[in-house]
């Protein structure tokens, strides 16, 4: 049995000293040449974020807000898995691994862990063992060093930790990278027995090229080409260009700031500023999981391992649970996902975006709870 060691967050003080002299050594752009956030995050927001991740933001009381929950490492394939695992003090409890995407971290889940683990029903068929791994080159993970941890990868991983942790039996969520890696735990099967996901991965039912399109076709297809049209060049760098992105923002915590910022603007349900949906301190802590690490390029090459085949051939059999999001970035109707999983349950939500956890955390507990009690 591999040996799964104890972990505690603690950033060096000579890192954040670092952060602080580089955030003030800044070299700006100028100012954007239209009064939106069509070219970009603008700059007054960009240098007012950034004056107080310098001045105002406390990372030693965040740190310390995240270590509450249980972490650990271990090794898979030659690789440091950082994982949280909070156990639940039911004795009935359902296994659930949950995983996060880019550009978020387990950050994400901060605030549906602890609901999760100890449900206000105090019942045991309510409650959860939680287990948030970080993905491979993602937070407190390792770095791979050569090719091959794609999401089909990740997704026997993930089996492996569940059945080391001794669950034999147990659910998966996700959402981004995590919908693709908890689709391929369902297609694998393994030792999970269902899957929950907030971004089913789908391509358009037949009939959708033959103009046979539902309103809800068309609302789809039209978001897809919105998004293909303004939203995609991170992911066409990302997934050509990892290495030469890198340099850039390891470099620059503005610059890595601002190229997770603006997808949380782009991506969630905000009225059209992330603040109004997330704290400035929740922001930034998400971004802290990739600056202290120096992740940008390690991330990002998971897009150049797996984003060519995002949408993966296989039917999931397993009961499936999905939880739509209205401003999600991919809006696939549940016609075309019909195709590709076994859906038992969908709940189409009243409001949030891509980061349903995050920024919806009683909606996002409360359909996992209900998908999860048809399966248990």
């Amino acid at each position: 049995m591999a040996e799964i060691s104890p972990f505690r967050i603690d950033v060096p003080d000579a890192v954040l000293d670092d952060l602080k002299e580089r955030l003030a050594r800044t070299r700006w752009p100028e100012a954007e040449t239209v009064d939106d956030w069509s070219q970009g995050i603008p700059l007054a927001y960009t240098r007012e974020l950034a004056e107080y991740w310098a001045h105002s933001y406390d990372w030693r009381s965040r740190e310390a807000a995240l270590n509450r929950f249980d972490q650990y490492r271990t090794e898979i394939d030659g690789l440091d898995i950082h994982f949280i695992h909070q156990r639940s003090p039911h004795d009935g409890a359902l296994p659930l691994v949950i995983s996060h995407g880019w550009p978020g971290s387990v950050v994400e889940f901060h605030k549906v862990i602890e609901p999760l683990v100890n449900p206000p029903s105090g019942r045991a068929e309510d409650a959860f063992h939680v287990v948030c791994p970080s993905l491979p080159g993602y937070g407190f993970s390792g770095k791979p060093t050569r090719p091959g941890w794609s999401v089909e990868k990740i997704a026997e991983a993930w089996d492996t930790l569940m059945v080391r942790l001794g669950y034999d039996r147990y659910g998966a969520q996700g959402g981004d990278w995590g919908a693709a890696v908890t689709t391929q735990i369902g297609r694998n099967r393994g030792h999970c027995i269902a899957i929950h996901v907030n971004m089913p991965i789908a391509r358009p039912a037949s009939g959708s090229d033959s103009g046979e399109l539902t309103e809800d076709d068309q609302q789809a297809l039209m978001a897809f080409v919105e998004h293909r049209k303004w939203g995609t060049g991170y992911s066409k760098q990302q997934s050509t260009r990892p290495q030469t992105l890198g340099y850039g923002l390891v470099d620059s915590p503005v610059g890595q700031m601002a190229w997770v910022v603006e997808k949380f603007w782009a991506w969630t349900d905000c009225n059209g500023h992330p603040e109004s949906v997330l704290s400035r301190d929740e922001l930034l802590d998400n971004v802290m999981l990739y600056w202290v690490t120096g992740t940008a390029a390690s991330s990002a090459r998971l897009y150049w391992e797996s984003f060519n085949n995002f949408v993966s051939d296989g039917r999931v059999e397993l009961p499936t649970g999905v939880a739509a999001f209205p401003k999600e970035i991919l809006r696939t109707p549940r016609s075309w996902c019909e195709a590709a999983y076994n859906i038992t349950h969908w709940t189409t939500m009243p409001r949030g975006g891509h980061f349903g956890a995050f920024e919806q955390p009683e909606l996002f507990v409360d359909d996992v709870r209900a998908f999860f009690a048809t399966v248990r």
